[in-house]
């Protein structure tokens, strides 16, 4: 089978398509035809080693597909399904091998096109707002990285579970429309004008119920600035490389919480919590309520230009990877 495989940590250089032997499965795992994959942040990071990958490997984090094998004891899955799934080794290949509790089925009525671009960012932002901030009719939301997979996502998932205001910010004046258009009440550029300053003017200095932060550093240091009481900040990524330092003091008083989440985490320790979020996304993509933003498309063979492109931040929407052409 093809796979792009990253042959040594750097640029764009060590992404190599290659002729690899397809994976074999084991009793509880199935084996995938791979149709689409999409492109993550995560997978630059571990282009350059930072996400403790041994090389050679394949890249991706979730792929779109027909079921191709199933494994002896698995029972919930069959040959032939539609399915979305998290590889254990990767997605850029025509074949991938998944665990049962990490396969979800999609109905023939959601294409691949729009189902590729989903699983890492609906399953996050769900997780994010309705088991990790467990948020509340009528309250209010603000999303860092507001323009991105996730805070598009996370703002229209806000809105369907009853959130009053939402706030999004954006690093660019060129990235505010995208989370207008997602459906954000107001967006503020920071580097126009201080965000907690503006979140705090905008709730009439009551501040802000939930956070979103994938950021980290100064920017998870200043929403302590607008957080409200009884308020949850939700720490989920470190996208600027900074690491932010917080005071306890800001907190047993006021009530507030910082809280921590990981989308690999938790596919690694407590898969199973996914089936949960799985049944509650994959209708909401199915019946349009959710939409997924894909800004570009490209083959196996030009992964490295779309590795650029992401890299550069000069994507919009989701960066989608067609593995069967």
């Amino acid at each position: 089978m093809k796979a792009l495989m990253v042959t040594g940590f750097g640029g764009t250089e060590f992404l190599k398509l290659q002729e690899i032997a397809i994976p074999s499965i084991d009793d509880n795992e199935v084996l995938i035809k791979v149709e689409k994959t999409s492109v993550n942040y995560a997978d630059i990071k571990s282009r350059y080693g930072k996400k403790g990958a041994t090389l050679p490997y394949i890249p991706g984090l979730d792929a779109t597909g027909y079921i191709e094998k199933v494994g002896t004891g698995v029972t919930g899955l069959e040959k032939g399904q539609r399915v979305i799934a998290f590889p254990k080794n990767g997605s850029y290949a025509e074949y991938v091998v998944a665990k049962e509790a990490l396969v979800f089925p999609i109905p023939d009525e959601l294409d691949f096109r729009l189902a590729a671009a989903a699983p890492v960012v609906s399953f996050l932002a769900h997780r994010l707002l309705h088991h990790v901030a467990q948020i509340s009719e009528g309250e209010s939301v603000l999303v860092h990285a507001a323009a991105g997979g996730v805070g598009t996502t996370a703002i229209q998932l806000a809105k369907m579970m009853g959130a009053g205001l939402v706030i999004g910010t954006v690093g660019s004046r060129e990235k505010v429309q995208v989370a207008r258009e997602s459906g954000a009440d107001f967006v503020i550029c920071y580097e126009e004008e201080d965000f907690a300053s503006k979140a705090n003017e905008l709730t009439d200095g009551k501040g802000i119920d939930i956070i979103l932060d994938s950021v980290s550093g100064v920017v998870t240091e200043n929403s302590l600035n607008c957080l409200a009481p009884y308020g949850r900040l939700v720490h989920f990524g470190n996208s600027s490389g900074e690491v932010g330092k917080v005071k306890t003091v800001d907190l047993h008083s006021s009530c507030r919480s910082i809280l921590g989440f990981s989308l690999g985490t938790t596919r690694k320790l407590r898969p199973h919590l996914l089936k949960d979020t799985a049944s509650e996304v994959i209708p909401l993509l199915v019946n349009g309520q959710l939409k997924m933003k894909v800004g570009h498309e490209f083959s196996l063979g030009d992964v490295a230009e779309a590795h650029t492109l992401m890299e550069q931040r000069r994507n919009t929407g989701k960066i989608i990877i067609n593995v069967e052409e």
